[in-house]
C-alpha cells in the first residue's frame, strides 16, 4: 500500500526529498516539547517501525509511525507529530483515524496502543476522539533529554470481538 487516505491527509510513506521538511518540523519548540531532541539520523533511524508522512494539498504537516507485535500479544503501537502552523485544525484526529482504519482494517490488529505524557492534554483529547482509552500512568518509564525520567500515559483502541 503506498497511500493510505482520510478525510483530509493523506498518508505515505517517507521518500528522500521528506528529510528535509520533517526535520524542520521536528525541530520546532512545541514537537520538541513532546518528542525531545531528534537524532541525525531521523526519519529513517529506527527499522522496528514502518514511517510515513502526513501530506495536507500535497505539502508534508506531520510524521506518523507504527511498530506491530506478532503471535500472542498481536498489536501495534503508534507515533504521530504535527507542524505546530496546523494545530487545532483536526489533521491530527483525521491522520490518526486514517492509520487505525489502516492497521485494524489491512493490517488485521484487534489493539492498538500509544504512549503520551499525562499533561500533554491537545493530544489526549485527539486520541480520545479517536476511541483511545486511557489505560494508566507508567511511571517514571521514559528517559527525557535531560536525563530525567518522566511518566507516560498509557492508551489503547481495542476492537472487541463479536
Amino acid at each position: 500500500m503506498d497511500r493510505i487516505h482520510g478525510d483530509r491527509v493523506t498518508l505515505r510513506p517517507i521518500a528522500p526529498r521528506d528529510r528535509g521538511p520533517l526535520k524542520a518540523i521536528r525541530d520546532e519548540p512545541g514537537v520538541v516539547r513532546w518528542w525531545g531532541a531528534q537524532t541525525a539520523g531521523w526519519p529513517g533511524d529506527d527499522e522496528t517501525v514502518e514511517e510515513w508522512v502526513i501530506e495536507l494539498d500535497d505539502e508534508v504537516v506531520g510524521f506518523i509511525q507504527f511498530c506491530e507485535e506478532a503471535g500472542d500479544y498481536r498489536h501495534a503501537d503508534v507515533d504521530i507529530l504535527l507542524a505546530t502552523r496546523v494545530h487545532g485544525h483536526g489533521l491530527g484526529t483525521d491522520a490518526m483515524r486514517a492509520i487505525t482504519r489502516h492497521l485494524i482494517a489491512d493490517r488485521g490488529h484487534h489493539r492498538i496502543t500509544l504512549t503520551t505524557w499525562p499533561d500533554n492534554a491537545r493530544a489526549i483529547r485527539v486520541y480520545e476522539k479517536v476511541g483511545f482509552r486511557r489505560v494508566g500512568v507508567t511511571r517514571l518509564s521514559e528517559r527525557g533529554d535531560d536525563g530525567t525520567w518522566h511518566d507516560e500515559l498509557l492508551m489503547e483502541l481495542v476492537v472487541e470481538p463479536r
